[in-house]
């Protein structure tokens, strides 16, 4: 048995049985289980409109989603601050369905924005890890994630399972909404299945890349992180992973924003992590992925220094990039579940390197309560 020396990276580790236990709620063989989904039965308000309220990776986990009930089921989604969303009180004339996401179910300002929103009158969803949270109680329909008890403070293991879970939400509003006939849905929960294997086969290769990112990045000020599309969420949640594991600062923008200010801080010590990989089978994201090779080569002629996630065998992003971790492919909803672990990976390297006590920073907590 592999012996970890802190909880955040065993909690990496953790992520494919993890992600294991959560599909084994919802689904079985390639379809889904209807008795788990029927209390979402009158979440979805006839207009399709959905608010996602969260916070930290959470919310990271909401942008995401985002897209994914767009793009696969036509919704019209909003993501709000939890925090700045419960400070609003003018009622929302269109009443969305709301979906709060937390690791705990306790966080406070999700939960005040859940008990806001049952108190509009809104149809509610919570998505947490805990079994008989308080968002999990008083939410009109619940979401149960089978993450296990997550006990160093920067999230892993929830945050892949709450993509899980919504990438779950999407296949079955998608089925419901008519967005996505059967064979899709079915495809699309083989490809998720798949995936997880995919993920723990590329764990230990991940490791060794990223401990060696971080010696060589160990003296990076700042690091910019880029995505499109979906990635740039997991932008986001890469540069949140940097900065709380290892007080190293770190900002997530669209990609296509570089060149929009951010670009000015660019220099030996503000590396680039770019995320650049491709589903060659859907269209917008070859376009997406062009449109990044472009950004990759501009900034090679500038001599930036970028660490790009391209896929397994890219010659074009190696070419461009200073140094590559490469992924598997997948598809385009998945990438982000595989993405993310090898910036969490750098992540905890980076923490090392600095001296950092990677399961409890400073000035951190996280409601952690046993599963």
């Amino acid at each position: 048995m592999t012996e970890f020396p802190h909880a955040m990276l065993r909690e990496i580790f953790e992520q494919p049985e993890a992600m294991r236990r959560t599909l084994a709620l919802y689904v079985d063989g390639h379809s889904l289980k209807a008795d788990a989904f029927t209390p979402m039965g009158e979440w979805l308000n006839a207009r399709g409109e959905v608010l996602i309220a969260a916070s930290g990776s959470s919310r990271h986990a909401g942008l995401a989603a985002e897209i994914l009930l767009e793009d696969l089921c036509g919704l019209a989604v909003d993501v709000e601050y939890a925090s700045e969303w419960g400070c609003r009180n003018t009622a929302n004339p269109r009443h969305p369905s709301v979906l709060v996401i937390s690791q705990s179910g306790e966080t406070s300002d999700t939960l005040a924005a859940l008990r806001l929103a049952r108190a509009r009158g809104e149809q509610t969803l919570a998505i947490a890890n805990v079994p008989g949270s308080s968002m999990l109680r008083d939410a009109g329909a619940a979401m149960r994630l089978a993450a296990g008890p997550e006990k160093a403070i920067p999230a892993t293991k929830s945050f892949t399972c709450q993509l899980t879970a919504l990438y779950l939400l999407a296949v079955y509003l998608g089925e419901r909404t008519a967005a996505m006939d059967a064979a899709e849905a079915a495809r699309n929960l083989r490809e998720l299945n798949a995936l997880v294997g995919q993920i723990e086969r590329q764990l230990e290769g991940w490791r060794a890349a990223t401990e060696a990112l971080a010696k060589r990045y160990a003296d990076a000020n700042t690091f910019l992180y880029l995505g499109r599309g979906i990635h740039y969420a997991i932008a986001r949640e890469g540069a949140l992973k940097m900065k709380e594991s290892s007080y190293v600062h770190a900002e997530g923008y669209p990609a296509g924003e570089l060149k929009h200010g951010p670009n000015a801080l660019v220099s030996e010590n503000v590396p680039l992590v770019a995320l650049a990989t491709v589903d060659r089978g859907l269209e917008d994201s070859v376009l997406r992925y062009e449109r990044t090779l472009q950004l990759l080569e501009d900034m090679k002629k500038q001599g930036a220094r970028v660490i790009a996630i391209a896929n397994r065998g890219d010659e074009q992003v190696r070419a461009l990039a200073t140094d590559i971790v490469e992924v598997d492919a997948a598809g385009e909803y998945l990438l982000p579940i595989a993405e993310v672990i090898p910036l969490q990976l750098f992540s905890y390297y980076m923490a090392l390197e600095h001296g950092v006590d990677v399961d409890r920073p400073r000035n951190l907590s996280k409601a952690v309560i046993e599963t």
